[in-house]
């Protein structure tokens, strides 16, 4: 049995997770922590790090948590590393994403949603069900703005080009958040959107049966 560490998405937490079939693994999630003032990505993921208490864990990392656990394989050793809906290095962070930390054109505008945008950001996320709504809406009102600007400025700068050995890319061929054609997959799920692990877990779950 092995110890499976998971780090969710964007302002979310280990709800994203409920249809995923690990096993008779042990499941742990680690929550995000709220940013110290000028933190790099580097020292907080020392800090998150700090809460995986077993020796060669697997880690598992959705979306931006999995931009977060690629950071931690640099401090820590890991039997495998599995990446969902995110990206291993800069290279495949959409080009727009990578002018905008450039021109810094995020800091005039509003980082927290307002409901004239929550349509288009449910659409590029790709959710389908009222429970996936709910559970967006909840992240949206609960998100702190310190933890989002941090967030958002280490998205938009990451520099990463180190890819962790054991590392797994698990990715929605139709993710408008990464685009594929930007992404280097292991597993393409060609129906695949961003919000994939839960709308299309038991896709997900056959490809972590053969990894697990």
């Amino acid at each position: 049995m092995a110890h499976i560490y998971c780090i969710s998405g964007f302002g979310a937490d280990e709800r994203v997770f409920s249809r995923l079939d690990f096993g008779d693994h042990s499941v742990h999630f680690i929550n995000w922590l709220i940013p110290l003032k000028k933190e790099l990505i580097g020292e907080y993921a020392i800090r998150m790090g700090g809460k995986i208490a077993h020796e060669d864990p697997i880690l598992l990392g959705l979306s931006f948590g999995g931009m977060m656990s690629v950071e931690i394989a640099k401090t820590i050793k890991l039997q495998q590393l599995i990446l969902i809906s995110s990206v291993k290095s800069f290279h495949e962070i959409p080009l727009w994403m990578r002018l905008s930390g450039k021109s810094r054109l995020y800091r005039f505008l509003p980082l927290q949603s307002f409901k004239l945008i929550e349509p288009i950001e449910n659409y590029n996320l790709g959710l389908e069900s009222p429970e996936e709504f709910k559970l967006v809406r909840e992240y949206r009102k609960n998100i702190g703005q310190q933890y989002t600007d941090w967030a958002v400025y280490q998205i938009l700068h990451w520099k990463n080009e180190w890819r962790p050995e054991n590392c797994t890319h698990i990715h929605g061929g139709k993710d408008r958040i990464f685009p594929i054609k930007n992404i280097k997959a292991d597993y393409i799920i060609p129906d695949g959107g961003h919000f994939m692990v839960m709308n299309r877990a038991e896709k997900i779950n056959t490809i972590l049966k053969t990894l697990l």
